[in-house]
């Protein structure tokens, strides 16, 4: 069984950063395909971002293009979301997920594991 940790969140003002982080256990995150999602008040789950398995290729939603970096450390089994330049908003709970099978996706359907969210606020 696969379990995902997040921490990291915070309260923040806006065009601070921060840097959340996703460590796996049960499965090495090397083998993993990974991606963050989050969910704000009233709002649907979105897509955020993902790395494939390796690390060597990450997609990001176009509302976080150019402020958001996804990474990963295998060596930790940990997956990083550094986000620059936040906005109010971007205030969300923020979910790691990781898919077993598959390559890149955007639903959240397709994703077999979560974590259990870590909040981000962003005052203006």
């Amino acid at each position: 069984q696969v379990q995902l940790v997040e921490s990291g969140g915070g309260l923040v003002q806006a065009g601070d950063s921060l840097r959340l982080s996703c460590t796996t256990s049960g499965r090495a995150a090397s083998t993993l395909p990974m991606a963050w999602f989050r969910e704000a008040p009233g709002k649907e789950r979105e897509f955020v971002s993902y790395i494939n398995w390796s690390g060597s290729a990450a997609y990001y939603a176009d509302s976080v293009k150019g402020r958001f970096t996804i990474s990963k450390d295998n060596t930790k089994d940990t997956v990083y979301l550094q986000m620059d330049s936040l906005r109010p908003e971007d205030t969300a709970v923020y979910y790691c997920a990781a898919r077993p099978r598959g390559g890149y996706a955007t639903s959240d359907t397709e994703y077999e594991y979560w974590g259990q969210g870590t909040q981000v606020a962003v005052w203006s």
